[in-house]
């Protein structure tokens, strides 16, 4: 049993320090200056230590402009699919819905179904409305594929809340929207925050349909600003990982600070299906 346990966290410290080592480069070459990026043998730690690749990025690649694109897409779409997702996910876990297991399996497949197939029709269909190189040409798709996985995350959080709660608001006579606004979405916090990172963690990190819908500079995001740093036979290695730094603190926060939240809302909506 001792040897099972050791060999687990063995194994656990390595998976840790695999993922650590990339993230702890890309800070220590934050902090470096042009000629020490590229030294031999490579420096452990900065010296000397440099502010500077964080102002030119905010400076020179104008990278505040990309950060506020970036969190108005990303809070924007967490928002409406945190709002169609609940009132989806709700009707499909209380009410006797027709077709209940056909749409699950469309919500499935759409859920795993690659952006990549729909791009060009995407472009047409955003070009003819006239949304190109707009806030909502990426809020609308954004909440289009990222909303059957919440619906899911939802819905079977919202059948492990036992549905006395419900027949006692009734009771009381409750409107059923008041009894899912007042009681079943303060119970379903756990499965909302749970929705709420993946949601902003996808959109935040997206790439190719920012790059293909958003051409314009004053409407890029972050994933395709860093990505245009540099020029021909350059390429800044400080300023883009200060800049890469920066763009993966919120979701780190989100992280750290909503961590047990986002596991009881996966484990509690694994409880029934």
């Amino acid at each position: 049993m001792k040897r099972d346990t050791m060999l687990v966290r063995m194994g656990a410290l390595l998976l840790a320090l695999f993922v650590a080592a990339p993230l702890y480069w890309m800070l220590i070459t934050s902090f470096k200056t042009p000629f020490t990026v590229g030294q031999t043998p490579p420096q452990w730690f900065p010296h000397p230590f440099t502010w500077m690749n964080y102002r030119t990025s905010f400076t020179y690649f104008d990278f505040q402009h990309y950060l506020m694109n970036s969190v108005i897409v990303a809070v924007a779409s967490t928002l409406v699919v945190l709002v169609l997702a609940s009132s989806a996910g709700y009707a499909l876990a209380r009410f006797p819905v027709r077709g209940r297991i056909g749409i699950m399996m469309a919500l499935l497949v759409v859920s795993v179904f690659p952006e990549i197939a729909v791009i060009s029709p995407l472009y047409l269909l955003m070009r003819l409305l006239g949304w190109l190189n707009s806030y909502q040409g990426l809020i609308v798709p954004y909440t289009a594929f990222n909303l059957p996985f919440a619906i899911w995350i939802l819905r079977n959080y919202f059948l492990s809340i036992p549905r006395e709660m419900e027949e006692v608001a009734e009771i009381d006579g409750a409107h059923p929207l008041r009894t899912f606004v007042s009681i079943i979405i303060p119970q379903a916090t756990p499965g909302l925050f749970t929705a709420a990172v993946f949601t902003f963690t996808a959109t935040w990190t997206e790439f190719l349909m920012a790059l293909t819908i958003n051409s314009s500079t004053p409407y890029r995001t972050i994933p395709v600003g860093i990505a245009l740093f540099g020029a021909q036979y350059t390429v800044p290695y400080g300023d883009l990982f200060a800049a890469s730094m920066v763009s993966i603190a919120p979701i780190a926060i989100l992280v750290l600070i909503f961590r047990n939240a986002v596991v009881s809302g996966l484990t509690q909506g694994a409880v029934k299906g």
